[in-house]
């Protein structure tokens, strides 16, 4: 798995339902399946069977988030230095509209909230460029013309 960049506030979060779900989840799947096995003839027990898909994605969650936090890189404020990075926010025009756009990993993205993946074609075709470039962003719609006004 690539990076994950991720800012320390969600990394936080990650490790938090990590160890929730090790903790407390996977001790009540496990009673669970105790008590499902106490019930007798495992080949027609719907309630065992169900403990077993439970705990299948618990462990499969654990898995992720742990391959997540091993791979995190953590987004740093802007450098300052004027050029889109992972963690600028930015203004933009797009004809008369303005935008604000923060560019953060792909697990945070919330393209509603203004939050961009740098992984989408926005994000990508905001990277490395000023203030006051023009970027064109090819879209299913066509090619969208954005002016960059400020970076944050």
């Amino acid at each position: 798995m690539d990076q994950q960049y991720l800012t320390s506030k969600h990394l936080a979060e990650l490790k938090n339902n990590l160890g929730e779900l090790k903790a407390v989840k996977r001790l009540a799947v496990a009673e669970r399946l105790k008590r499902a096995k106490e019930l007798g003839d495992l080949s027609e027990n719907s309630e065992y069977f169900e403990a077993r898909e439970e705990q299948e994605q618990v462990e499969r969650r654990i898995v992720e988030l742990e391959t997540m936090i091993k791979n995190a890189a953590l987004i740093k404020k802007s450098s300052g230095h004027g050029i889109v990075e992972i963690g600028s926010t930015l203004i933009v025009l797009k004809g008369d509209e303005q935008f604000k756009f923060t560019i953060v990993g792909s697990s945070e993205a919330r393209p509603e909230a203004g939050f961009i993946s740098n992984e989408s074609p926005l994000g990508r075709a905001f990277l490395g460029k000023k203030e006051k470039e023009e970027v064109a962003v090819k879209t299913p719609g066509g090619e969208v013309a954005y002016k960059i006004v400020k970076i944050e």
